[in-house]
């Protein structure tokens, strides 16, 4: 990373500060600061449980605490125990704190306005395809990979919506029952690991010192275009050669045109077939 490129984040960052009004005491004239104004936003009419909002929005819990206290003491909010968890706390939204959050809706919609107006239309277009792209790479940022439980909810949510994704796929569908196996208990170590980022997975099947399997790519809709699937590629790679892996092995159905693309930019070399994988039409090699 070159000292140019940090100089113009830091100098990117100064501009939206001061654009947006992050610096004022008050964020758009509201008598509360931008961060009590977004927690609001993000309560919203449906309200949520606090370790959720702190999760999503990334926050210390003593300084999230502070900022819905005074959400809470202006009677914008009410927090109390989760109907479904009593030992998880909810906040919800009160009706003086839906009546602020729409203030704070028409004021957010005309600071916006108020950054694309000086533009013409085509410097207006260039802005908002810009911090559209600005948006996606700095989500792509914020990912979190990490080996995960196959028996978790997060890891079994992956698993069953990549079956269920291929099935509409491949033609012909995808049957379970004669595909190779990677069952949870092939998926924790020594035999496997599984890696999660988040609403995507990744399985690595480890067989000593014979060629190790990539199982299971899968990235949600949501998060395609981030490169996600290439970062838990990268992450798999470097916990096989932590473990003495020499080589990887997969393989793929022809319908996956971005999945075998993906893998040729990675280094993976097409190689005669290795298995007896019913569903797959093509089969790779990487020497790590």
């Amino acid at each position: 990373m070159t000292e140019t490129a940090t100089a113009r984040v830091r100098s990117f960052n100064r501009t939206v500060t001061q654009r947006i009004g992050v610096l004022q005491d008050e964020y758009l004239s509201l008598g509360r600061p931008l961060g009590t104004c977004r927690v609001l936003w993000e309560i919203g009419d449906g309200g949520t449980d606090l370790r959720e909002l702190r999760a999503r929005l990334d926050l210390d819990s003593g300084y999230l605490s502070r900022l819905i206290r005074s959400l809470e003491q202006d009677g914008l909010v009410v927090v109390e125990p989760s109907p479904n968890d009593r030992r998880v706390r909810s906040v919800s939204i009160t009706a003086a704190g839906r009546a602020e959050r729409a203030v704070l809706d028409r004021r957010s919609d005309a600071l916006a306005e108020s950054l694309l107006e000086p533009l013409s239309d085509a410097q207006r277009d260039r802005l908002v395809e810009a911090m559209e792209v600005v948006e996606r790479l700095l989500v792509a940022g914020l990912v979190d990979v990490a080996i995960e439980d196959p028996r978790s909810t997060a890891a079994r949510f992956c698993i069953e919506s990549y079956f269920s994704e291929i099935d509409t796929r491949f033609e012909g569908g995808f049957d379970r029952s004669r595909a190779i196996s990677a069952e949870p208990d092939e998926l924790v170590e020594p035999a496997g690991l599984l890696l999660v980022a988040r609403l995507r997975d990744e399985p690595l099947k480890l067989h000593g010192s014979e060629p190790a399997e990539l199982k299971r790519m899968w990235v949600a809709p949501t998060a395609r275009g981030l490169g996600v699937g290439r970062r838990i590629l990268t992450e798999l790679e470097q916990h096989a050669r932590e473990r003495g892996v020499a080589v990887l092995h997969l393989e793929t159905n022809k319908s996956l045109g971005e999945a075998m693309s993906l893998y040729r930019s990675a280094g993976y070399v097409e190689v005669e077939r290795f298995n007896d994988e019913p569903h797959a039409h093509h089969w790779f090699e990487k020497r790590l």
